[in-house]
Formats: structure tokens, sequence, C-alpha cells
């Protein structure tokens, strides 16, 4: 067990302290955040190996969807305007699906956020992993942070310059590697990367290819902590989320206040003596560099690694976990109600613990069912239902589909027989990757019959078509209606479509034009 003097100060000072708060435009100041090492570490790590399998190597997952159909499991082919996602196929006129899932995306942030504050920006978004990522390339290329900061303020050596060529040629490798996997999205990933590297690739591949891995390589590897603090709009937008039962990475300066690095001294001058010997650790290793101990702030993303620096140091001098830690603020609230005597004195850590250096009973913390609420339930709620809602349509959805156009002009044509004639453009939809026979038939108008331009049969009320695997079938359809049959009043009726193999059927109703309706 170390004693409070022999715990390492880092010279880690917050790049907008509540001190000295930084004007709106300003220089950059740079951050050399040290590797931090603890169970969120171990977490972020996985989630970066989990976020960044996915995204590399999702394209190159097959799904066998027969011989009319591609085999890459997640594709969006814009040339056929279909998506395919597994066992899936999304055709233009079902984008409802795509913006279904995006207001269940939308609901679970609020969700995440409202419940464990800014978990998507601390371990799942984009720009944190890939900064993670540089950030480990920088380390392994430059080292920790000391000698980060030394290389960075020394002079440039042929060291210095191979160092910062290395580095930044790594990066522009993992650039283009995201840039490239982004486009495997959209057309077969192996033929493509072959058209890649034979130079036979379309110019917008070469040119999206260009843009994410600028983008990548500036975002990730120059801007950093500068794209969540002045770019991106929920640091501004979460703390309509949050309320007194959320989780956020909290300072408890009710057991850490006041502090020192001198504990016997002051606890022999009768000081109160607060947990915190003021390392700076917990700034040392924030990827944003601020100082947690200055309390919530926009440029905290919640990704706890402070936790993880305090709870090292706080091991070390044989104190409990917990200085720093995910809290609510009703909690928080609540002890430092009792470390301040109901609110009539200066933080007196004392307050907190018994005689024997525990906890009192009376300090409040954290359990799992804070956090379910009725706000919580309101969301998994909306959540749910929508989701079932989604997942019963797909399940429900017509693979067969046909739309009828009545001709405009003109509306209808009298024959020499007196029969009148109207005519239609018929589109029949076929939804799956097989070829189908489709039987056209005429439902009711008693004494109709059809014929279809291009088929060379006599006419009919019913027609077998051939249509291609997912594909579109426009036909031009006549109707004639005897002229005993004509009643002189509106008439409708259906054509009706059927797949006899997989007995999927389908009508639209249409109306029948005569020269009464037509004046």
């Amino acid at each position: 067990m170390l004693d409070n003097t022999q715990i390492e100060r880092l010279e880690a000072e917050a790049v907008n302290s509540a001190k000295t708060r930084q004007p709106l435009y300003a220089p950059r100041r740079k951050i050399f955040p040290k590797q931090a090492s603890g169970s969120f570490r171990r977490f972020k790590w996985l989630v970066m190996a989990i976020t960044l399998g996915i995204y590399y190597l999702t394209p190159w997952l097959r799904w066998d969807r027969g011989a009319f159909a591609p085999d890459q499991a997640v594709l969006l082919d814009l040339v056929n305007r279909r998506f395919y996602f597994f066992f899936i196929e999304i055709w233009p006129q079902e984008f409802y699906y795509v913006a279904g899932l995006l207001v269940m995306a939308g609901i679970g942030l609020f969700q995440i956020t409202s419940t464990v504050g800014r978990a998507w920006c601390g371990y799942t978004c984009p720009q944190t992993v890939w900064v993670d990522l540089f950030l480990v390339v920088e380390r392994a290329i430059e080292g920790d942070r000391n000698a980060r900061m030394k290389l960075d303020a020394g002079p440039w050596t042929a060291r210095k310059l191979v160092l910062r060529v290395s580095k930044h040629a790594i990066w522009l490798v993992i650039g283009a590697a995201t840039g490239g996997a982004w486009i495997f999205y959209f057309a077969d990933a192996p033929t493509l990367l072959g058209e890649l590297f034979t130079g036979t690739a379309a110019p917008v591949a070469y040119i999206t290819v260009a843009v994410l891995t600028a983008t990548t390589y500036t975002f990730g590897g120059l801007m950093r902590e500068q794209v969540c603090t002045y770019m991106c709009p929920w640091p501004r937008i979460q703390a309509a989320m949050l309320d007194e039962s959320s989780l956020t990475v909290t300072y408890n300066d009710w057991r850490g206040e006041p502090r020192s690095r001198h504990a016997k001294k002051a606890q022999a001058a009768g000081k109160a003596i607060g947990d915190c010997v003021d390392c700076n650790a917990c700034v040392a290793v924030c990827p944003m560099g601020i100082d947690i101990r200055d309390g919530q702030q926009l440029e905290c993303i919640t990704c706890a690694l402070c936790i993880d620096a305090c709870d090292g140091v706080m091991d070390k001098l044989g104190k409990e976990r917990g200085l720093i830690s995910y809290a609510t603020l009703s909690d928080y609230n609540a002890n430092m109600m009792l470390a301040t005597a109901g609110g009539s004195s200066a933080v007196n850590p004392s307050l907190v613990r018994t005689a024997d250096g525990l906890f009192s009973d009376s300090v409040a913390h954290f359990h799992i069912r804070k956090i379910f609420r009725p706000r919580t339930y309101v969301y998994m709620a909306m959540w749910g239902l929508i989701g079932l809602g989604l997942l019963y349509s797909l399940m429900t959805r017509d693979r067969l589909e046909i739309n009828v156009l009545h001709d405009r002009n003109p509306q209808f044509v009298t024959l020499s027989d007196g029969s009148i004639r109207n005519g239609y453009t018929v589109k029949l939809l076929n939804m799956i990757p097989e070829p189908r026979t489709i039987i056209v038939t005429i439902g009711g108008l008693p004494g109709a019959e059809m014929s279809i331009v291009g088929v060379d049969l006599p006419a009919d009320r019913s027609f077998a078509i051939q249509v291609e695997p997912d594909r579109l079938k426009m036909l031009k359809v006549f109707v004639r209606l005897p002229a005993d049959a004509i009643h002189g009043e509106a008439q409708t009726f259906t054509l009706q479509v059927e797949d006899k193999a997989s007995f999927e059927s389908n009508e639209y109703t249409a109306t029948f034009n005569t020269p009464e309706i037509a004046r």
C-alpha cells in the first residue's frame, strides 16, 4: 500500500478547465492521452474489435439466393435499385422499412442516453472507434504519453521524420481500407476488389475511396476530439435526454474533496482530507483532454477511461474504488447533502464514513433497478412496437404485385361492331429472385375479354405470362366489352394475378370507360 506522496503526479492540464475556459475561437491544443488499463478500457477494446470487424468483414459474407440474385449477404445494389440483407430484399417502394429502422435507431439512441448517458459516443461512435484505432498506431510507433510529448516538442531529426512519416502512412492505409470497405457494400466485393487493383473500376469507386480516405485520416488522425466538440450536434442535444436518474461519469467530490498530497500532515493539523490525491491521472488518460473533476462538460464522451485511471490509483492507496464512477444525479445530490451536513458546511468526507473508516449506510449507491423508470419503459415500448410492426409487415408482405394505369387518351375506342375497347398499361412485379408464371385474369365485367400486345394468342379472359426473376414486366392490355354488355354507367372490374406454384395472388380494381362515362 502506497502513501499519497508516493503516487506519481502527472503534469496534465485540462484543455478547457473550469478555471480557464477557452474562447470559442482558439487554436487547438494537442492532446496526448496516456494509455489506460482497466475494465472499461478492456470493454472498449472489445467493442472496437467487434465494430471494426463488422464494418470490414460484412461485405465478404456470402448468402445463397439462387442463380438469379447476387450472393453477397449485405448489398446495396444501386444499379438495380435493390437492398439485400441476408434473406431480406428491399425494393425502392419499400423504403419505409429503412425509415422504420432509422426511427428505431433514434429511439434506441434516446433510450441509451437517458439511461447510461453518452455511451454511444464513448464506445460505438465511428469517430471514437477510429480515433482509438489511430491512437493504437500512434502509441506503437511513437510511444506512450511522455514519449509522444517529448517527440512533439523536440526538434526535427531523422528519427522524428521517420516516426512521423511511418505513422501518417499507416493512418492513410487505414483511411484507404475504410473507404475501400465502404464501396464494397455497393457492388460484389471480390469482383470490385479485382477491378480496383486492375484500374477497371468505375471512376466513382476511386473518387469515393479518395474522399473517405481523406475524411477518415483528417477526422480520426488530425482533428480527433475537435470533431466531437465542434462538429457533432449530439453533445448539445444530450442534455435534453438526461434526468436525475441517468447514469453519467461523475467525480464524487463528496468523498474526494478537499484534495491533498500530504494526507498525514493535514490530518495531524486536524484538517478534513478527501480521497483525491490530485495526481491528474484522470486528466492524463482523457482523450478529450478535460478534467472530470470540474463536473459534467459538453466535451465529455463518457468513455470511462478516467474511472479506470482513478481506480488504479485507489488500489495503490488501499482505498475503495469509485472516486470517479458512473453515478446518477439523484445519488450524487443525496451524498453531497450528507457530506455537507445538509448544505450547511463545506464538504467533509468524514461525514460519509463511520468511525472505522467504512462508508456510512446512509451513502447512496447505484443499483441497476434505478434506471428502470417510466421513461425507460416508454422508450422500450415504442422501440419494441415499431420493431414488431416492421417484422409483421416484413413477414406478411406481398411478393407479387400488380399495378394498372388506364390510358388517358383516348379513354375508350368504339369498334366497328359497336363494342367498346379500353387500353391499360399493366405492371407485373415479381419480387423474388426466381422466374414465375403469372396468371392474369379478368374478374367481373361479364362478357369482356382481353388481348395483350406481343402475346400471339386470341382474346381471352385469362393469360399465362412469364415474368423474369426479381423484375418488373410491363404489358399493354386491351379490354373489349361487347355492345350488349354496356350498361351506360360506370363499370369496374378487377385484374387478378396469381402464381400457382406459390399460391400468391393479388388484384387491382380498374374502371372501364364507356361513351356515357366519357361525356
